[in-house]
């Protein structure tokens, strides 16, 4: 793993977000051809792109009880014990409408309403991703939502969608699944079909074609963001573990080969033993040819001077995930500003977050943790401002209003207080 000093430069943006002008033609053309001919369309790219003719996109009854006899009673207790941390976690973000009176009779406040529907994009085809369905569902019912559709690849050999998949989002409460994947299912749950009702927010992460829908169907439908390729940035000194730092880097390299791992130091002695440890896990990994691609073009250990130079760099760099490993990481805590999800010490990988402790996994990647939070139960409600003005205010206040509406030109808007103000 490539050793550099800081003052070689560090960046882990990518502009793979974006995609090629090809893929964002092809993306465009699916969603044309779905708001035009619907399910004719589903049922056409997901024999192309699937492999699999199907005649019913929704999950049936019997396939979703078919997953809780498939799925070992063990697993199906860390997902629900994963959903009741996840849930807990969530349910502290909630915040109530609020109003204010003043002695003229003003009530000014703000009513939090849930959405009425969204869509969860899940990833799938040759994998589960259960994980996902808990972090996306969860936060949505918390928030209040009453409708909540899942989306997801069927597997390329059953027709199906993985028993961990169906069971978690049961267990979260969704019941309306749909077996669709890439563009297409996107293009679905934004315009809809004669099957699939259109919904408010698509949520969940996918491949660059299901990012470059989301970002084509924007403004039509809200999205919860782009999501870019995994990465994790480490911020260690000479007390961390080398092979556990190793492990670390490599469990998010091992996501995608666009991922990025960095390693950020002022321990010369600590980086060149992870740098070794890292060649040495790599070996041993089922993945490690998307591992090694990653590591090779995105991979880094940065050496600095100090550790407040140290600091800065992960600033700077605005990761999705941070782990801090260092004596008192918590002495730390406070100097960052720009990070998606914060692990302290060498008891809190990465892992823990992606799948248990509770806090959303869905998190800003590409630097956007400069100005992005994680997936949370606000992104699942909106708000509208109360504004209730008495006779008295109005007068008190109406040729301010009048004044001000002048000062911008716009006599239509003064005369709307000035005609009140008259009788």
């Amino acid at each position: 793993m490539r050793i550099l000093k800081i003052n070689d430069g560090v960046s882990i943006k990518r502009s793979v977000d974006n995609g090629t002008e090809e893929q964002r033609a092809i993306v465009k053309g699916i969603i044309e051809q779905v708001r035009a001919d619907g399910d004719a369309a589903l049922a056409a790219f997901t024999e192309k792109f699937d492999g699999i003719s199907l005649s019913n996109f929704a999950v049936t009854d019997d396939e979703k009880r078919e997953a809780y006899e498939e799925i070992d009673d063990e697993i199906l207790g860390i997902i629900r014990e994963a959903a009741a941390n996840i849930r807990s976690f969530h349910e502290k973000q909630l915040r109530p409408s609020w109003m204010t009176t003043d002695e003229n009779g003003t009530i000014l406040g703000q009513k939090v309403t849930p959405l009425d529907s969204v869509g969860l994009y899940v990833p799938g085809g040759t994998a589960a991703y259960p994980s996902s369905v808990l972090m996306n569902v969860l936060p949505a019912k918390v928030a209040g939502v009453k409708r909540i559709v899942i989306t997801s690849p069927p597997d390329k050999k059953t027709g199906k969608l993985p028993p961990a998949v169906l069971v978690a989002a049961q267990e979260a409460g969704a019941e309306e699944i749909y077996k669709v994947g890439g563009a297409q299912a996107i293009a679905a749950l934004a315009y809809g079909t004669e099957t699939i009702t259109p919904v408010d927010k698509i949520t969940g992460p996918g491949n660059i074609f299901v990012a470059l829908a989301k970002r084509e169907v924007f403004g039509d439908v809200d999205i919860d963001m782009i999501a870019g390729p995994s990465e994790i940035a480490i911020l260690a000194d000479d007390t961390a573990k080398p092979d556990e730092v190793a492990a670390d880097l490599l469990s998010q390299a091992e996501h995608d080969a666009f991922s990025c791992s960095v390693l950020v130091t002022p321990s010369e002695n600590l980086a060149k033993e992870v740098s070794a440890e890292v060649e040495k896990q790599l070996a041993l990994l089922p993945r490690r040819e998307i591992a090694a691609q990653s590591i090779g073009n995105f991979g880094a250990i940065y050496v600095t001077e100090t550790m407040e130079e140290a600091v800065e760099t992960v600033n700077s760099l605005a990761p999705e995930h941070l782990e801090i490993i260092t004596e008192n990481p918590l002495e730390l805590l406070g100097t960052i500003r720009h990070a998606g999800a914060i692990f302290l010490g060498r008891f809190s990988p990465e892992p823990v977050g992606d799948y248990f402790a509770g806090p959303n996994h869905v998190l800003p990647t590409n630097g956007t943790a400069r100005f992005s939070s994680p997936l949370n139960v606000e992104d699942f409600q909106k708000k509208s401002s109360i504004i209730y003005y008495s006779e008295k205010a109005l007068r008190e206040n109406g040729e301010k209003i009048s004044a001000f509406a002048r000062l911008e030109g716009l006599e239509a808007h003064a005369r709307a207080i000035d005609i009140r103000l008259k009788k």
